[in-house]
């Protein structure tokens, strides 16, 4: 079965990090590239970030460059996103997607003021 599990996610104080993974079975995950979707409420889905297979392509949204970090671990079939210096505007359900759509159940990362 193809599936995307993501954890990690919870509530954090501003200035605060989280680090969120998303575990991938069911399908070839060291020749796909890979992304973190996030919906805040109230709002449509907001891409964050993508990194190709070989992690030698990152991509961030502007309001997360330098806060967040993408990586990936090929031999645990297993995508990362390092959140620091969060803000409550971070606060939204993340989602890990592959690029043709198939997206996990998201977590839910809230930041307080």
């Amino acid at each position: 079965e193809v599936q995307l599990v993501e954890s990690g996610g919870g509530l954090v104080q501003a200035g605060g990090s989280l680090r969120l993974s998303c575990a991938a079975s069911g399908f070839l995950f060291s020749s796909a590239s890979m992304m973190w979707v996030r919906q805040a409420p109230g709002k449509g889905i907001e891409w964050v970030s993508s990194i190709n297979g070989a992690s030698n392509s990152l991509n961030y949204v502007d309001s997360v460059k330098g806060r967040f970090t993408i990586s990936r671990d090929n031999a645990k079939n297993t995508l990362y996103l390092q959140m620091n210096s969060l803000k409550p505007e971070d606060t939204a359900v993340y989602y890990c997607s592959r690029l043709d759509g198939l997206r996990g159940q998201g977590t839910q990362v809230t930041v307080s003021s």
